[in-house]
């Protein structure tokens, strides 16, 4: 009855789940699959009464009798009662050491250089106490307690990591180093999917059929959604944390959400309950020229999914993903409006998946189908021998009832990218120029005129550039512009042609430099796509590799 719908539907399923609130389920598949249905129906709920019905089982999950004898079996479902064990990276290790650090501890057994946990204890007490360490007469574990006081070991571990005289990208390193998986134990506190929702969301019940037919891409690219609004930082940060919940719990983590940042978010509002949270990366992390920007699903102010997504050159490339409680429903409806909801904020026109997605060196990918997904939406290869390839075992499939494509021929499909192009035809988009090749020029550029000294490079070539776009006063402006100033310095000194730009030109690609350090990355997408002359020499940069 999971997908089945209207006023008959909304009796028969209360009548099934009243009993199944104080069953006493026989094993742990079946726990699980009743937290499915539940979620799944906390999202597409038919009435209120239902909405009701299934919010009082979730808040009261985690005491469940059957839940507390296979709590075991249930790690990492991010049920409500279940620990989650998972090597965290050190953003997601600080956010929950501030969240549920008496929850946290360090899985020892998964630990594979011990040694280098215990060198590091050096670095993480005072000098007077370093001693110890010239005649030790205790092992590192033994000297860890005595460290650590009343925290947690991993606690500990994730503050005074936190501590070092080493910022940004850095001291995410010397964390990731220590190798550490973590355990979450089950609390109050601590995160889990069963509770997972916006606070006081409005209610859209389900009392139509589901969209389970697959859209028109195209016809949905075009149609605008029902409203993108700005938020501020503290209307983002819920959403934030429950982004970061919805990973979590899933024993996952993603980038745009472990580097967000707040001042650069929006809600995009499809109608029908459904919405995106969408939030960009701090200016340290982000990318030299594709600006990349997270997405949280939301239905009904359930989290659903999420989406990771790309946008230059008027173009995008997007990896969607549909938590596993909700597969099977409105995927490919969600999925054209996710991708409307990008056309509109950024005016792509070309939509690019890349390999992994599609399941190369990927076996989740390849195990679900996702290249014959995007197929049957109408993403094609541009490579001319997958696309021959592609449209052969097309036909295979239209021609033989119960035709599967095999793993060796499904292996060589998902290799090259696959496009979606509803505008002009061009080729000058993500996932077609090698941008790669870009960044090798860099670095023959860099060794053939300042050698290991990369440091001299930096101000050098800062302060030529200044001088070439006619630039004053840039030491003076904010950090990230400051930084992507001098992280762009080499492109400006190989950029081909510059010399012949007009100076408004030049002024341009100084505003485009200072845009992607700036507040919002969608601003510096905007100048890019607005200055030809820009996108046209890097193309022709890359394309000289």
């Amino acid at each position: 009855m999971r997908s089945s719908y209207g006023a008959p539907g909304a009796r028969a399923r209360l009548g099934l789940l009243r009993p199944l609130e104080h069953a006493n389920l026989r094993t742990a598949a079946q726990v699980k699959e009743l937290h499915e249905l539940l979620c799944f129906l906390h999202a597409y709920p038919d009435d209120d009464e239902v909405f009701g019905q299934v919010g009082r089982m979730l808040r009261s999950f985690s005491g469940r009798p059957d839940v507390q004898r296979h709590r075991r079996r249930l790690v990492n479902t991010g049920i409500a009662g279940t620990d989650t064990v998972y090597p965290f990276g050190f953003s997601t290790a600080k956010w929950l050491a501030a969240r549920c650090g008496d929850r946290l501890s360090v899985e020892w057994a998964d630990v594979a250089q011990p040694d280098t946990v215990d060198g590091r204890l050096q670095l993480f007490s005072l000098w007077a106490e370093r001693p110890v360490f010239d005649e030790p007469p205790l092992d590192g574990r033994e000297w860890l307690d005595r460290l650590r006081g009343n925290e947690t070991d991993a606690a500990f571990i994730i503050r005074r990591s936190a501590a070092l005289p080493v910022r940004g990208m850095a001291n995410d390193h010397l964390y990731d180093e220590l190798g550490l998986t973590l355990r979450v134990a089950a609390g109050p506190t601590s995160p889990d999917r069963t509770r997972a929702r916006v606070a006081g969301h409005r209610l859209v019940t389900q009392r139509a059929p589901l969209r389970l037919a697959r859209p028109d891409i195209v016809a949905e690219i075009m149609q605008p959604p029902k409203r993108i609004r700005r938020l501020g930082e503290r209307q983002a940060q819920p959403l934030l944390d429950l982004a970061r919940e919805s990973m979590v719990t899933r024993a996952r983590d993603l980038y745009t959400f472990t580097a967000a940042n707040l001042k650069d978010a929006c809600l995009v509002d499809c109608g029908d309950g459904l919405e995106f949270f969408c939030i960009g990366v701090d200016p340290e992390q982000r990318l030299l020229l594709d600006a990349v920007y997270g997405i949280l699903t939301l239905r009904n102010g359930v989290p659903i999914g999420y989406a990771l997504f790309s946008a230059l050159w008027r173009s995008s490339e997007v990896a969607y993903n549909v938590f596993e409680s909700f597969r099977g429903a409105e995927s490919a409806w969600i999925y054209g409006r996710m991708l409307a909801a990008i056309h509109a904020m950024f005016g792509a026109d070309t939509f690019t998946i890349d390999p992994y997605q599609l399941g190369h060196h990927n076996d989740e990918g390849l195990e679900s189908g996702a290249w014959w997904f995007y197929y049957k939406l109408g993403f094609r290869p541009w490579d001319p021998a997958i696309a021959a390839l592609a449209t052969s075992e097309a036909r295979m499939v239209a021609a033989r009832k119960g035709y599967r494509t095999g793993p060796g021929t499904l292996r060589k499909l998902v290799s090259a990218n696959l496009f979606l192009q509803p505008g002009p035809s061009r080729r000058d988009v993500i996932g077609a120029i090698p941008t790669g090749a870009i960044g090798l020029a860099v670095t023959d550029y860099l060794t053939s005129r300042f050698g290991v000294d990369r440091e001299r490079a930096t101000e050098e070539l800062a302060v030529e550039a200044a001088a070439r776009l006619g630039i004053d006063g840039w030491r003076r402006w904010p950090a990230g512009e400051r930084l992507f100033w001098e992280r762009w310095a080499p492109l400006v000194a190989l950029m081909p042609g510059l010399d012949a730009w007009s100076a408004a030109d030049k002024l341009g690609l100084a505003a485009v430099i200072r845009a992607k350090g700036g507040r919002r990355e969608s601003e510096f997408v905007a100048l890019f796509d607005a200055h030809p002359r820009l996108g046209a020499a890097l193309t022709s940069l890359a394309a000289r590799g």
